[in-house]
């Protein structure tokens, strides 16, 4: 038996001594001081002791990155010291640390964000109409950040991609209490896992003591008592520290588990009452909202058309009102931050001549050739749409006007409460919100300003072209700033088809391609030398204030006879106020159009509102380079009232200076010309939805069309007559018709699944997908047949929709 206490005084038995007393305890067996934790222990021992000693946090997630920046709020606090979590591509900010724990003060999304450095410690971020000024402590600090972020961006682009279409329904939850929470439970797993663990040494040496005390019972002999009695008490004193440490686990597992339970009552308790607030005040603003709008058709009309936002000198009217909405984290950018990236100053085509290290390649002729006598640089003042080109004359008399806009009260309440975070194109609209158009005529009203495309082709320079694509895409802008009413959103298969060719000299069709996610595809065909097609996703998010529409596809233009190939993408359209207060939209983001022949590329900038900017309200700049990156032409004006472009003679690069900041380019331009200005509006448009004159032709009836066209759609028709009561039960009916399709194709699709059979789905009838070669993407193309099937009049193979 003296041979027996060797085993009991193991490596592991001693770790076990040292890890689980809470102080010293000597080993009976050996009578010495245990080893440092060190040793060997037990499975889930570890866990254990590093809960019982005080040490730091448990290291947050591989894909969270935490700590404090500098963030810039508005010009009376400046950079305000904040706390930034980063988590699962979503970048939140905090007062403090304790905030965590019940209040966000802002996020942004990464996976469409857009990061920028401005220097050797700032970074900038956008993402549509919200952008965050940070700066970081170092360099060091700044160069961390920025490469985490790009990593969460990646990802997060990764998980968009790989989402369900349904998936984006719901908002995201809190990232740090995600953090937080991940964090407790993975303590109290640790803490079972130490339960378990001495449960079952409890119940070995339990055993073992039950054995030696038998022993020690049938002993007869009076020499073995010592070494039995030695071992029991060996045995008793390790199930006695055991037993301790058992009780201190459970002690602590019981200490953590009431703490959060009390922290998580009160976070709940907390947003109960912030949600009950939120609606007693969303409540109360949309009565006080009624009680205007009531109050206003009391009251006699003055100036509607009058903007709410600046004056044609550029002051500011109205808008400084809306900063009492706003709290004190609003963003007010600077505006030398938000200017332009280059600085143009006129040149005197008279005295200019070519000398100079540094003049720009980009003038290929003298700059008195600069004339307003060019057969292509021509200014674009047109009083009317109808009169765009000698031979384009009108042969059909359109309409000029629609009836007027009925007075429909709305009780906005029973609305938004229950639309804050879900995406626009998923829920039961009332047609109060819509103008009598379809997202499908929206979508061609985009040709309002063709000749600009006419004018293009006869450019024998593809960068004088682009600077009319430049010009182009800007106009398809120019009718929403009146604009806040929400288009009917297609049906599943609905056309629509304007028919230009002998007036105007094109002819366009759109069609509904897909439902979830809404999608619709695009084609133009001009006799004049150019086809356009494209296929827009609209993703739109109402958050509460303001609502945020982005468009997702890309836009392809191409010229005939040269194969000039020109593709870009629209920017984030926000429309702000929808609570309380005037309605109105602003434009901001970046476009950049590719010639995939040339390589010649155009970075135009939409600059988002700014209510201390000192710059014209909606204004775009742009520069138009070749594909070497040699500038040639300065694009600039706003996008709703025209564009201008100015030749490039001499430029200057911007240097870096001793600050690490780089200066801007120079450029010397000639004067500029306009190549875009919008139309005058009809006469009594604001109680016509403020259309354009193209757009109240655009659901004029026709004869000959597809019975899916929009121009048919029941409950449209009905709206644009006046008859909104009846118009809102027609469209709840064909929603209810869409829906028993879908449930049919659903059922179809799980039917052939079961099966083992393969389900196309739904198939475009007048567009087909297919891979496009410059961009690389699966897009809806046409593939032909609808304009002989007009011509022929055989619509067999249209499906019933209304």
């Amino acid at each position: 038996m003296g041979k027996a206490a060797g085993p009991l005084c193991s490596a592991s038995t001693r770790g076990l001594v040292a890890l689980l007393g809470g102080a010293v305890v000597p080993c009976l067996a050996c009578k010495q001081e245990p080893p440092p934790p060190r040793c060997l222990r037990p499975p889930g021992a570890m866990s254990l002791a590093a809960l019982d000693s005080p040490g730091p946090p448990p290291a947050a997630p591989l894909d969270t990155y935490k700590g404090w920046l500098f963030k810039w709020t508005n010009y009376l606090k400046g950079y305000q010291r904040r706390w930034f979590v980063l988590s699962n591509g979503l970048l939140s900010y905090y007062r403090t640390q304790a905030e965590m724990a019940h209040t966000c003060r802002g996020t942004i999304n990464l996976s469409t964000a857009h990061i920028d450095t401005e220097d050797s410690c700032n970074i900038v971020l956008s993402n549509g109409g919200r952008t965050y000024h940070l700066k970081a402590t170092s360099e060091v600090e700044r160069q961390r950040w920025v490469t985490a972020l790009e990593l969460a961006k990646a990802k997060a682009i990764r998980m968009r991609n790989n989402q369900s279409d349904d998936s984006g329904d719901e908002e995201p939850a809190s990232q740090s209490d995600k953090s937080e929470l991940h964090n407790t439970l993975k303590n109290l797993s640790n803490k079972l896992e130490d339960l378990s663990t001495c449960n079952d040494l409890i119940a070995k040496h339990g055993a073992a003591l039950q054995r030696s005390l038998s022993e020690l019972e049938n002993l007869k002999l009076p020499s073995e008592s010592g070494e039995k009695i030695k071992a029991v008490n060996e045995r008793a004193t390790l199930f006695r520290i055991t037993s301790n440490a058992m009780i201190n686990a459970c002690r602590d597992f019981l200490e953590l588990a009431d703490t959060h339970s009390r922290k998580w009552q009160r976070v709940l308790q907390h947003e109960r009452e912030q949600r009950i607030r939120l609606e007693e005040t969303i409540e109360q603003l949309a009565k006080q909202h009624n009680n205007l709008e009531r109050a206003c058709r009391g009251a006699p009309s003055h100036g509607s058309n009058t903007s709410s936002h600046v004056s044609k000198g550029g002051s500011v009217l109205s808008v400084k009102g809306e900063a009492s909405d706003e709290d004190e984290e609003t963003e007010y950018f600077d505006a030398m931050e938000d200017a332009q990236a280059f600085i143009t100053v006129a040149a005197d085509p008279s005295k200019h001549r070519r000398t100079g290290s540094n003049i720009s390649g980009a003038s290929e002729g003298r700059a008195d050739d600069w004339n307003l006598e060019d057969n292509v640089f021509e200014s674009s003042d047109q009083s009317t749409p109808d009169v765009t080109s000698k031979d384009a004359v009108p042969k059909k008399k359109r309409r000029n006007r629609i009836p007027d806009k009925p007075n429909y009260s709305l009780n906005l309440w029973s609305i938004m409460k229950n639309c804050i975070g879900k995406e626009l194109s998923k829920i039961p609209m009332p047609i109060n919100f819509n103008e009598p158009l379809s997202m499908l005529q929206r979508l061609t009203e985009d040709l309002e300003y063709h000749e600009l495309l006419d004018k293009a082709v006869k450019c024998e320079s593809s960068t004088e072209q682009m600077c009319f694509v430049a010009a182009f895409s800007v106009s398809s802008y120019s009718t929403t700033v009146h604009r806040t009413a929400k288009p009917f959103n297609p049906l599943l298969g609905e056309t629509y088809e304007l028919d230009r060719l002998d007036e105007l000299g094109f002819r366009s069709l759109c069609e509904q391609v897909s439902h979830h996610p809404p999608a619709a595809a695009h084609h133009v065909y001009s006799k004049r030398g150019w086809t356009l097609w494209q296929e827009i996703t609209i993703a739109s998010k109402f958050r509460g204030k303001y609502l945020s529409i982005m468009p997702l596809g890309a836009i392809h233009l191409e010229f005939h006879a040269s194969g000039n190939h020109y593709v870009w993408r629209k920017v984030t359209s926000t429309v702000h106020n929808i609570i309380v207060g005037k309605l109105w939209i602003d434009q901001s983001g970046d476009i950049e159009i590719i010639n995939h022949k040339s390589k010649d590329k155009c970075q135009l900038k939409f600059t988002p509102y700014s209510y201390f900017s000192r710059d014209v309200p909606r204004k775009v700049t742009g520069v138009v380079m070749d594909a070497d990156g040699q500038a040639h032409y300065v694009m600039s004006g706003t996008w709703d009232e025209k564009m201008e472009c100015s030749k490039i003679v001499n430029s200057t690069h911007g240097s870096t200076s001793s600050e690490g900041k780089l200066s801007k380019t120079v450029y010397q331009t000639l004067s500029p010309k306009v190549l875009w200005k919008k139309y005058p509006l009809p006469e009594n448009a604001e109680n016509m939805y403020y259309f354009s004159s193209l757009a109240l032709t655009l659901n004029e009836p026709e004869e000959g069309m597809a019975p899916t066209d929009s121009r048919l759609r029941p409950d449209q028709r009905l709206m644009e007559i006046g008859k909104w009561d009846e118009a809102n039960v027609e469209k709840q009916r064909l929603e209810e018709k869409q829906r028993a399709v879908r449930r049919r194709r659903e059922a179809e699709a799980a039917e052939a699944l079961e099966e083992g059979k393969d389900y196309e789905g739904y198939i475009p009838l007048w567009f087909e997908r297919k891979v496009d070669p410059a961009t690389g993407e699966l897009i809806c193309i046409y593939k032909g047949g609808y304009w002989e099937a007009k011509e022929q009049q055989d619509w067999s193979a249209c499906p019933d929709i209304f």
